[in-house]
This record gives structure tokens, C-alpha cells and sequence, in this order.
């Protein structure tokens, strides 16, 4: 038998279990694929098991293999893959994973795939107390109040005599409050020797790895125990009320770091942040952001109160209230809100503004730049100290293919008006309220596309009288062409007859 007491040296492997129904979550995606703070269930267990530096990897698939294969590629490409293709139990399963490592010698460590709380540390101290102990064999226990369901650890003092399984526990068994993790350190050759002489004698008819453990001690071997006082990282999760309790335990623990490293939270009972969020400090988290993805806050910057962000950069000193971004940036010292809508590829530079009931996709606006209401703004570069009034449209689509808007320096759009793309307007151009551009405005020059008015004087005193009673109303004005080209309004048409 192999050991150790070198704390710095790998294991040789990890076989990780995830071959499981997980019927109890009703649903068509493999349990595994779940997300808890962002990342999967199965990638929670596999940066966990990386943390003791496997020179192996192997990670059991069995129901939606397809599903958990594919996931697996993305996250750990390193890693080997073992089916068990009939569900016999722990100890058939793990014999799968150890079929694909072949010949090995060196420590085992058994985990699983359903266990996000569990940590790379937590793993180390697990097989640093196995060398240091001189086991042959390790389990992970915790002490719970209520240990029901759970293998029970049967102890005298110190030795470990074996697991007997909730199923099988006699009552006096039942009472014991220790409970099996399911998570292991093998010697690897009592690991091979264990399972080949495992049987399926029990009420389940299955192949129990708790087995192992008995064999071992029957050939004299040592058994340890390593007692992890925080039972959350040997809590697996098995339907959705557990997966919901386990991700607002984890967000909470994100939550105190975050709190801790100089973040301040005002509510953190109405505030999501995922494992992969970046802060600097003095940020200040407002009831009701949600934080996702690889999003990154700089120092200073405002987030909420009603807030979601996803895979954003948000510069030192910005500020987004009530308002929602996908794959943005936002500059430092930017105001977003209330009530914007930044999709993908939009860029707020530094000092500029999207403002209420804004919506921008694919937008680089430039520093200074202001876009501070009512405004759909597509497919467009706008330069630096620009100002786009209220009501502005930047129409992109023309229903086959979406086109491209440029704007100048020091530009002025006035509210309402129409970009219809593609269009460039120049730097120092003005736009009048109220105009369709269909074609480029020169730099420095003024572009005024709208009908001409025209007022009737003295008209409205006139009609009160028949305006305020429809029925006997003659026929309103109507327009009629200017040799320029603009409409009029034709006085004479409207005029009671005697």
C-alpha cells in the first residue's frame, strides 16, 4: 500500500460520480446542468475536485450522458469519461471510473457531481488528513441533526467499523447523527481489491462502495474519518427546493465576502451576485441588482436599486439605476438610467449618458455623449460630446438587413427625429427637431427635413362654433401644393356657405 505525508504532492485521481436520474427535478435538462451562482452543478464539482491536482480525471456518466458529456467538454476538455450503463450502485459506478484509469497506483479520491458547496480546501484537508493519518481508506462525515436518508458512520472511539446505509440501519444505527458524505480517499489497490469483491447484499440488490470500507478493515487495514464541521459542503441537491437552498445559502456567503472586502450592500436580502462578478471597492449595491456572469464593478460605482446586469463592465465612479445591460461596457463616471435597456455590443463612454426609456444595441457612444431619453439608439457610433434629443429614432432595419448610423463630434440631433440608415452626419452637424434623415449632413451644417408650417390666422375664432358640433361642420381645410413643394392650407374650402 502507498503513502504519503507530502501535503504539496497530487493525487493520482479523481473519479467523480455523475451518472444519476435526478428524476426529483422534473426537468429535461440533466441534473448536473442546473446552475447555482452562475456555474453548473457539475462545474462546481469539477473545480472542486481540480483543487487537488488529479493527474487524473474521470468523471462518471450515466442518464443524459449526451447532455453531461458535452458540458464536461466545455468546462474540463482533460477530463476522462466512464459510463455506467446500468444504475447498480456507487460501487459499480465507481468501478466504471476505474476501468478507464486502468493500472494507477497512488491515493483515489471519490466525489460527485451534485455537491456545489464543496471546495477544492476543503478536498486538500480531506487527503492531507488521510496521509497524515496513514489510512488505507477516508471518509468525509459531518455531524447533523437530522441524519435521515444518509449511510450512518459506525464508530468505536477513534476506529472506524464500517457504513451501514439508512435502508438497512437497525434503530440504534438510525440514532447516530454522523453521517456518510459519500466523498472519499482510496489507496488505490485496497480501491481495486475492495470492489472486486463487493456483493449485492442488501435490500436494494445494489453494489455499495460503503463495502469497500468494511473489506479494508477485515484485511486489517486502517479506516479513517475526516469530520467537516460545515455541513453544506456534504449537502448534495437532489430536487429543486435544495437546489433554491443551496443557492441562496451560497449567495449569502458571496454576499459577506463581497461585504467584507469593502463593498457596501444595503439589503442583502434582495441582492444577487454570482460567483464570477469582480468588484472593486467602495461599490454600492442597491435592493433588488442582480449581478451575472463575468460582469466586473470598478471602484465607486452605483448599481440599483432594480437593477440587472449580465457580462458588464462598469467603470469607477458610473452609476445604473433601475435599468438592465447584457454584454455592455459602461465608462467611469457614466450615468445609465432609470429605466434604460442596453443590449449587446453597446459601449457608454466616459461621462456619458443613456437615460430613461433608452434603449441601445450595438451602439458605441463616445465620451460625453448624451442620450438621455425616449431614444431607440441601433447600429451607431456617435462621437465625443454629442446630444441626442428626446423621442430620436436610429432606424436601422429595413426587413431584410440592419444598416449603420455614424455621428460626428459635437453633434446635435433635435428630439424627435428619424435617423434612417445608413447615414452619416458629420462632426458639428445640427439636426432640427422633428426631421427624417435619409441622407448625410456635412459637418457644421444645420439639416432640416419636415414639412413646412403654416398658420391661418384668426381661423380657430371662426369654426369654434362647428368644431365644438361635428355634425353640422363643413369640410375641414385641406392642403394643397406650393410650387416649392410644401403643403398649405386652403382657407377658402373651410367656409361656411350662406
Amino acid at each position: 500500500m502507498t503513502m504519503t505525508t507530502d501535503q504539496s504532492k497530487s493525487v493520482a485521481a479523481v473519479i467523480l460520480l455523475a451518472a444519476g436520474s435526478g428524476t426529483r427535478m422534473k426537468s429535461h435538462t440533466s441534473k448536473l446542468l442546473h446552475t447555482i451562482a452562475g456555474r453548473s452543478l457539475l462545474s462546481w464539482a469539477v473545480t472542486a475536485a481540480q483543487g487537488v491536482a488529479p493527474e487524473k480525471l474521470v468523471v462518471v456518466v450515466g442518464h443524459q450522458r449526451d447532455q453531461v458529456e458535452a458540458h464536461l467538454h466545455d468546462i474540463a476538455p482533460d477530463a476522462l469519461t466512464a459510463v455506467q450503463d446500468q444504475p447498480l450502485g456507487t460501487g459499480h459506478a465507481v468501478a466504471a471510473g476505474l476501468d478507464v484509469l486502468g493500472a494507477i497506483d497512488g491515493e483515489i479520491v471519490v466525489t460527485y457531481g451534485d455537491v456545489p458547496m464543496l471546495t477544492g480546501e476543503t478536498l486538500r484537508r480531506l487527503v492531507n488528513h488521510h496521509r497524515q493519518s496513514a489510512n488505507a481508506v477516508t471518509v468525509m462525515t459531518a455531524v447533523v441533526d437530522d441524519p435521515s436518508g444518509y449511510g450512518r458512520i459506525l464508530r468505536s472511539g477513534d476506529d472506524i467499523l464500517g457504513i451501514v446505509e439508512h435502508r438497512d440501519a437497525d434503530n440504534a444505527q438510525r440514532a447516530i447523527n454522523e453521517i456518510n458524505s459519500g466523498i472519499y480517499v482510496f489507496d488505490a489497490a485496497v480501491l481495486r481489491d475492495g470492489l472486486a469483491h463487493l456483493t449485492p447484499n442488501n435490500d436494494q440488490g445494489q453494489l455499495y462502495l460503503t463495502d469497500v470500507l468494511a473489506h479494508a478493515r477485515s484485511r486489517g487495514q486502517r479506516i479513517g474519518a475526516y469530520v467537516e464541521t460545515d455541513i453544506w459542503q456534504t449537502e448534495g441537491v437532489n430536487d429543486r427546493v435544495q437546489l433554491a437552498a443551496m443557492a441562496a445559502e451560497m449567495n449569502q456567503r458571496i454576499l459577506t465576502r463581497l461585504m467584507l472586502d469593502g463593498v457596501t450592500i444595503i439589503d442583502p436580502k434582495t441582492c444577487w451576485v454570482e460567483a464570477d462578478v469582480s468588484f472593486g471597492i467602495d461599490v454600492e449595491l442597491w435592493p433588488g441588482t442582480i449581478l451575472r456572469g463575468a460582469t466586473s464593478i470598478a471602484d465607486g460605482a452605483i448599481i440599483g436599486p432594480d437593477t440587472r446586469l449580465v457580462d458588464v463592465e462598469v467603470g469607477a465612479g458610473a452609476s445604473v439605476i433601475r435599468s438592465e445591460a447584457t454584454l455592455a461596457v459602461i465608462g467611469e463616471g457614466a450615468q445609465v438610467g432609470p429605466f434604460s435597456f442596453i443590449r449587446p455590443g453597446t459601449q457608454l463612454g466616459a461621462n456619458g449618458k443613456i437615460g430613461a426609456f433608452v434603449e441601445a444595441k450595438n451602439a458605441v457612444i463616445g465620451d460625453g455623449s448624451k442620450v438621455p431619453h425616449l431614444t431607440y439608439c441601433g447600429d451607431a457610433t456617435i462621437g465625443e460630446g454629442v446630444n441626442v434629443g428626446a423621442g430620436t429614432i436610429f432606424a436601422n432595419y429595413d426587413s431584410v438587413h440592419k444598416h449603420h448610423t455614424s455621428v460626428g463630434d459635437r453633434s446635435f440631433i433635435g428630439s424627435d427625429s428619424v435617423i434612417v440608415a445608413p447615414v452619416t452626419i458629420g462632426d458639428d452637424a445640427f439636426v432640427a427637431a422633428g426631421s427624417v434623415i435619409v441622407n448625410d449632413v456635412p459637418g457644421g451644417d444645420l439639416a432640416v427635413a419636415r414639412g413646412r408650417q403654416r398658420n391661418i390666422a384668426e381661423w380657430v375664432e371662426g369654426h369654434r362654433v362647428k368644431l365644438a358640433n361635428p355634425t353640422d361642420s363643413p369640410t375641414l381645410p385641406t392642403p394643397t401644393a406650393s410650387p416649392d413643394g410644401s403643403s398649405t392650407i386652403n382657407a377658402t374650402a373651410s367656409t361656411p356657405k350662406e
